[in-house]
């Protein structure tokens, strides 16, 4: 983090990115001497209300936070940035959002957390769209010129007011991740399962160490004591995510059932004593780790993997057809993962996987229609997308899976094959 002390001392000058948190009212003047070199500007977690007109002067500008701020509307100069294209003001009181302030370049816009009820049609003359994320706004529709933009392959529009999905959204080339859950649309789907859940009272459990926190919630280590077992308990947050709403991750959790290549739920947390949401579930074995890091600023919607990962065809097989057999089994329960990605993925050495993180999973009719089967071919190509990572990184290459990786990725939505297809494939292949 860097100081308004430092700044205005001269001693930043040359600097590419700038973190200044500290209660900022105004934009300081300062950053302008920056102007020949800053590249990206965090300004979140203050109280600013607007920018200046000038901010183009930055012309190296790429990246730009302003979260947690007090702006109403997006700022009309950001589209005069020539290089500007992320863009995130999360959590801020923004209900306008004026065309003027979509730059060129924009490819990746966060106005989660806001008060947005329309978007400019402009919006979609934005051919380098590739991460929309609008979580917990009043939307009711987007913009039909988005179906242009067919770079656009993550879309986050969970606890908003959509009643229906846009025919078009379902039709997008590149559609990959996709996040619906708390609309209207989705909550009318009847969601099974729930009531199997055994309740766990909270003086039963003895907390531990933190085993990790994302952003729906911190996950402990835990002494479940009549059972006298270890186990995993994840404390849920009650703000809104980029993917949407805790709440709907945990109903989600619990929706999906029992499947080996999911990490098991023991029950739900009942008489927390600050009413907190939480599940209980197993605790996962320490052999397994992350199988990607989440993608950087610069991959935007690609994982990042660990340089000199590499599998054996076994290996990189055994995780296939887990997440295929995993995903085959969500879609039967009318769940959308909304989220299959490397980095949702715990992995071992002998190739089993577990599939995790469930907070932009939404709820689909489990009837086959037009529209089903699009959101599934949806979440289809995010398994054409890891495994074609998986594959760059296998010793020996594989025409079938090669070639299914190609069926997966392709265009044309409906074309692509279902999960129960994929799975019976890769079964066949192990018999060969």
């Amino acid at each position: 983090m860097n100081t308004l002390a430092q700044l205005k001392a001269g001693q930043l000058a040359g600097a590419t990115r700038l973190d200044l948190t500290c209660g900022l009212t105004e934009f300081p003047r300062e950053i302008f001497e920056l102007a020949d070199s800053l590249e990206i500007l965090n300004l979140s977690g203050n109280a600013l209300s607007s920018l200046p007109t000038d901010l183009h002067r930055l012309k190296h500008l790429r990246v730009l936070f302003c979260s947690e701020n007090a702006f109403t509307e997006l700022p009309e100069c950001l589209g005069r940035c020539a290089k500007l294209s992320m863009i995130a003001f999360r959590v801020n009181k923004i209900s306008h959002v004026p065309a003027a302030a979509l730059p060129p370049q924009l490819r990746w816009l966060i106005l989660t957390d806001n008060c947005i009820s329309q978007l400019p049609d402009e919006l979609g003359q934005r051919p380098l769209l590739q991460k929309l994320m609008l979580a917990g706004n009043q939307l009711t529709g987007l913009p039909q010129s988005l179906a242009q933009c067919k770079n656009l392959e993550l879309i986050r529009i969970a606890s908003n007011r959509f009643t229906q999905l846009p025919q078009w959204l379902l039709t997008l080339p590149s559609l990959t991740w996709l996040a619906y859950a708390g609309n209207p649309v989705e909550m009318a789907v009847e969601v099974k399962g729930d009531d199997a859940t055994p309740n766990i009272p909270w003086p039963e459990l003895e907390l531990g160490e933190v085993l990790g926190e994302g952003a729906s919630g911190i996950i402990h280590k835990a002494w479940w004591k009549p059972q006298a077992l270890p186990v995993a308990v994840k404390l849920y947050k009650g703000t809104i995510t980029s993917d949407g709403s805790p709440l709907h991750e945990m109903q989600a959790c619990i929706a999906a059932g029992l499947h080996p290549n999911l990490i098991k739920v023991q029950g739900r947390v009942v008489g927390h004593p600050d009413d907190r949401a939480a599940l209980v579930m197993d605790l996962i074995d320490p052999s397994y780790r992350n199988l990607a890091a989440l993608p950087s600023m610069a991959s935007c919607t690609r994982d990042i993997y660990e340089h000199g990962t590499r599998f054996s065809l076994d290996v990189a097989m055994r995780m296939v057809r887990g997440i295929a057999s995993v995903a085959a089994h969500l879609h039967r329960q009318g769940i959308t993962h909304g989220d299959l990605y490397g980095h949702n993925i715990l992995w071992n050495t002998a190739g089993d996987c577990l599939l995790g993180d469930f907070g932009a999973a939404s709820f689909h009719a489990t009837t086959d229609s037009l529209e089903t089967r699009a959101l599934q071919r949806i979440e289809v190509r995010a398994f054409g997308v890891l495994l074609g990572e998986l594959l760059e990184r296998v010793e020996a290459s594989n025409e079938t899976l090669r070639a299914l990786q190609q069926r997966c990725s392709q265009p044309d939505m409906l074309a692509r094959p279902s999960f129960e297809e994929i799975e019976a494939l890769l079964k066949s292949m192990q018999h060969h």
